[in-house]
């Protein structure tokens, strides 16, 4: 959390201004903080697909051990989840962030296009987007005038007040191979007390390992998603054990249902 968020949660007026103080300097490091920014993205595919692939994975894991089914069953079912969903997760990903990215840019080219063959009219559509704000007719003006003296910067400006469209993601494949291995990775703890005990031939609270397993990580992931949010660390952390918890609970006594039926 940099030091304007921190600011802003204590109402500390003296670190506001020093936190935009620094601003000139960060402009400065423009290139590093791009580099940190795209990092961010990846990380943020690394914890939501680690999320989904421990609640998808231990939903499976308690149905069948709810159901009172062998190791074996658990770990098949298991391996075969994780690497299905791990895949289709990860191509869901990829697919959904370039089809956005796609729409993005072809509406960038259109805008672009507009400023270039209209720019009169485009000047026009910038200053009722400004007077709908509330800002004064000749203030309005003045504002588009300005603007529009860097094509891309115009450009810019019209995708978020016209279209409501922010910058794309430029790397679909590289967070769809994130998402896919944090994804396999995370959701092979649950499934860890059932490969380790099948190795060493012990049988005994392997789904009470797995639980604990699974919560501690559950916990640990909510608490990397409080990064990306305000949300309290303790609180995003809690939250994502609840879900992940009510959702194997829903799978576990589903199983249990079904224990000793013969189909």
């Amino acid at each position: 959390m940099n030091q304007a968020q921190i600011a802003f949660e204590k109402k500390d007026v003296d670190l506001s201004k020093k936190a935009h103080t620094n601003e000139e300097q960060q402009q400065l490091n423009e290139d590093h903080e791009e580099k940190h920014q795209r990092g961010g993205e990846h990380i943020k595919s690394a914890v939501y697909g680690g999320l989904d692939g421990m609640v998808t994975t231990f939903s499976v894991v308690a149905g069948v051990a709810g159901a009172g089914l062998s190791t074996g069953v658990v770990l098949g079912m298991g391996i075969a989840n994780l690497i299905g969903d791990g895949i289709s997760m990860a191509l869901g990903d990829y697919i959904s962030t370039r089809s956005e990215a796609e729409f993005t840019i072809n509406e960038r080219n259109r805008e672009q296009w507009e400023v270039e063959t209209n720019p009169e009219g485009e000047k026009k559509e910038m200053v009722e987007i400004y007077k709908s704000k509330g800002i004064d007719h000749d203030e309005a003006v003045i504002i588009a005038d300005t603007l529009s003296k860097n094509k891309k910067v115009w450009v810019d400006v019209m995708m978020v007040e016209e279209l409501g469209l922010m910058s794309i993601d430029e790397h679909p494949i590289k967070d769809a191979i994130v998402t896919f291995f944090s994804f396999g990775l995370f959701g092979l703890m649950p499934l860890l007390p059932f490969i380790v005990g099948s190795i060493a031939g012990m049988s005994d609270n392997l789904f009470e390992t797995s639980i604990a397993l699974t919560g501690f990580f559950l916990f640990i992931l909510g608490v990397s998603k409080s990064f990306f949010s305000y949300q309290k660390w303790y609180w995003a952390g809690l939250e994502t054990l609840i879900i992940g918890s009510a959702a194997a609970s829903a799978s576990y006594l589903i199983g249990l249902a079904f224990e000793g039926v013969n189909v």
